[in-house]
């Protein structure tokens, strides 16, 4: 699987007369786990920001599977295969894990007043389908025993797999990570690593901001380097280790 899946042209975004991204164009393979890496401020957020619909561009397109879908609002870009987990999680903390995992796809029949009004039976139905599936989506995130818990009361490390868990509900075939190691105990990143993978071997597309380079080296290929807003480096886990550039700002050259 070779084929692009994603694909960024001449990608910019400023902020008043700061360049915070500027003319980024890449293409992310099809089922490759692509690492994003960087100082903080080089524009890896920014950059997520404007593939997951977030933020607009100021210039340039995002194409999703050869179909631009630049400025295209997150709901609509989840119902299309693409999305994304956040550095810090954003669960509704008083609400169980199950019903956060539950809520995730948009649009459902109970959320419009047709369907509260005329369409009951159908809600219903939708609702103990939604409901299997994040039972489902739980067990397979080690998550299920938490299911009633209210997810503010859960770990961070376990709101970091209750976010890939509710990234799953719309069966996505690109996901954005962003920082999914950072903050999480090592039982717990082994776990979500394992998950990755797994996703990755059934055919999921992973690009995955993250800091720490052991995770990166380990797990991601190739490997992209923002640096000021823009690509300075892109090649294989290999290529970023003997990089000259790589070593000397973000890997630390060997003693």
């Amino acid at each position: 699987m070779t084929d692009p899946v994603l694909s960024l042209s001449a990608l910019t975004r400023d902020f008043g007369p700061f360049r915070a991204v500027d003319g980024v164009s890449l293409t992310i393979r099809r089922g490759s786990i692509t690492g994003l890496i960087g100082p903080n401020g080089a524009g890896k957020t920014t950059l997520f920001n404007m593939v997951a619909g977030t933020l607009k561009p100021t210039s340039g397109t995002v194409s999703l599977n050869g179909t631009d879908i630049t400025g295209l609002p997150s709901e609509a870009l989840f119902a299309r295969g693409l999305a994304r987990t956040f550095q810090i999680p954003r669960p509704f903390r008083r609400m169980s894990v199950l019903d956060n995992v539950m809520l995730a796809p948009p649009a459902q029949l109970g959320e419009t007043v047709f369907g509260a009004l005329f369409g009951r039976g159908k809600v219903a139905a939708e609702e103990a389908r939604l409901r299997d599936k994040a039972r489902d989506i739980l067990a397979f995130m080690t998550l299920d025993k938490l299911a009633d818990q209210p997810a503010g009361k859960i770990s961070g490390g376990q709101m970091k797999l209750l976010e890939l868990a509710r990234a799953l509900m719309g069966d996505p075939s690109v996901i954005l990570l962003d920082e999914p190691a950072a903050g999480v105990n090592p039982s717990l990143t082994r776990t979500l690593i394992e998950r990755i993978e797994e996703l990755n071997r059934r055919g999921t597309t992973f690009v995955v901001i993250e800091h720490d380079m052991d995770f990166v080296m380990r797990h991601c290929d190739p490997v992209i380097a923002l640096a000021e807003g823009r690509v300075v480096f892109e090649g294989s886990a290999d290529e970023a280790r003997v990089n000259p550039l790589l070593l000397d700002a973000y890997l630390g050259a060997p003693a």
